[in-house]
């Protein structure tokens, strides 16, 4: 799939929105993804997952004990990478703040894990989900994405595999442009804190 193959599954499902939202980051921006609505569809879903795998390098693919996607937003695409590869597909919770594991899943010790979110900005949430990883005694190898908002820039600490790359802006909030600034806010993301 190339980049505009995949912008165009995100459009043909109006999962490609414009205004003024603030994404889990905390940042702002005037364009979001949607990854729910472009996941809906199971078909849909299982080829952006399918193409995903395809980015992965052999080695990697072949050294995958265990698919884990925080949740909620990697839940999807992490079932579907799980399905697309042959793996187990688990998820991370935070019902106090932190990640974990809960509903019995568990690592087995050393496990080799594929993270997988639908978006990385900056990498905190994934970072953060990575730790919850170590802690629960697996190591992951490498992440993929849906979507690298970050430019390149999100450094995760293992090697990255975003299906597509995009450079929209975002801004801190002292940072909002004045025409960005008189747009109503929109929160779309599953985090309300």
């Amino acid at each position: 799939m190339t980049d505009e193959d995949v912008l165009s599954e995100f459009r043909s499902c109006e999962a490609l929105l414009e205004g003024h939202f603030v994404l889990s980051s905390g940042r702002h921006s005037a364009h979001y993804l949607q990854c729910a609505r472009v996941l809906m569809n199971a078909e849909r879903a299982g080829r952006l997952a399918l193409a995903l795998a395809q980015r992965l390098p052999r080695e990697i693919r072949s050294e995958i004990d265990v698919v884990v996607s925080p949740a909620m937003g990697g839940l999807i695409i992490g079932h579907e990478m799980g399905r697309a590869l042959g793996k187990d597909a688990i998820f991370l919770e935070r019902p106090t703040g932190t990640f974990e594991l809960r509903r019995g899943f568990a690592l087995a010790e050393g496990a080799r894990v594929l993270m997988v979110e639908d978006v990385v900005t900056t990498g905190l949430s994934s970072r953060e989900a990575i730790e919850a990883v170590e802690r629960e005694g697996g190591t992951v190898i490498a992440e993929v994405a849906l979507v690298d908002r970050s430019a390149g820039d999100a450094d995760l600490g293992v090697p990255f595999f975003p299906l597509v790359q995009l450079n929209f802006p975002t801004f801190a909030e002292e940072e909002i442009p004045e025409a960005l600034a008189r747009v109503a806010v929109t929160k779309p993301g599953s985090r309300k804190d």
